[in-house]
């Protein structure tokens, strides 16, 4: 279903039953937080009944309530500012303990990335950053620290690997200049997605590279760019995302990728220790 959840219901509301289009108001005036609510909850506040609200999601074209509640939510995700994300998830958050709700919700989601992931697809995606003749990364804003994790340690492992600078689109090209057959553009991008990155993985994959893109899913606007795409379940905690399950597939990838060449990360984290000892890099006086 490519239509916005919103523009599904507001169009199917002319044919609505009376208990359908009360739900179908409040949830087009109330759609922030309606992306959260139960079925049960939802009905309550619209004035039906629990299965009047999962029938409204199936007679809407979901296969269920729980897909057309992640409908809503994808909505919010992209379309709200940092404000409104504050506003929506303080009011859903109650008095819970914050550490317990974000830590279980952290775990679930990666309980779910994990239940979910193109196994292939990762599995390729590793051959392709070993074999590949130039390894580029490139993520901003909130993404940027993990693309930044992600090249430091490939980094130890590869010579080739260049970590894409997005401080001005022109900078950006002027870094992709070179990018083509052989080569791999690693892009990691969240919603509010940014398009910098839309840019950088449409650019390299019309020069001939090969894109493994980290992304929320099919729905992402890097999926229709991407050779591989790693789907990694992210959700609104207050202004931020939760990157907890891009992080884990980022940590899968770099050691999937160290394992496929045991020789050739011992060679050079061996030197690197001497190295590290020559220069003191690391505080030895507590060994």
């Amino acid at each position: 279903m490519n239509k916005n959840v919103l523009g599904v219901i507001t169009d199917a509301m002319p044919k609505m039953s009376k208990g359908q289009k009360s739900i179908a108001s409040y949830v087009l005036a109330h759609y922030e937080s309606a992306a959260y609510m139960t079925a049960s909850r939802l009905g309550s506040e619209a004035g039906v009944s629990e299965s009047t609200v999962v029938r409204f999601a199936t007679d809407i074209g979901y296969d269920g309530y729980p897909e057309m509640q992640k409908a809503l939510r994808d909505v919010i995700r992209t379309s709200l500012t940092s404000v409104q994300r504050v506003e929506v998830t303080n009011s859903l958050l109650g008095d819970d303990s914050i550490l317990d709700r974000v830590l279980v919700s952290d775990a679930a989601r990666i309980r779910d990335t994990l239940e979910h992931i193109d196994r292939a697809a990762f599995d390729d995606a590793v051959g392709k950053i070993v074999s590949a003749r130039d390894i580029y990364i490139i993520g901003v804003r909130s993404s940027s620290s993990i693309a930044d994790f992600l090249n430091y340690n490939l980094r130890m492992i590869f010579d080739n690997v260049r970590f894409v600078r997005t401080t001005s689109r022109s900078e950006m090209f002027e870094q992709l200049l070179n990018v083509g057959q052989g080569d791999v553009l690693i892009a990691v991008s969240f919603p509010r997605y940014s398009t910098r990155i839309i840019n950088a993985v449409e650019y390299a994959r019309g020069s001939g590279a090969d894109v493994v893109s980290i992304t929320d899913g099919p729905s992402s606007p890097l999926a229709a760019f991407s050779d591989q795409l790693l789907a990694a379940r992210s959700d609104m905690m207050s202004y931020i995302d939760s990157l907890v399950a891009p992080l884990s597939i980022v940590d899968a990838l770099i050691v999937a990728v160290a394992k496929r060449c045991p020789d050739r990360v011992r060679e050079r984290l061996e030197k690197l220790e001497k190295i590290w000892d020559e220069y003191e890099v690391y505080d030895k006086s507590r060994n």
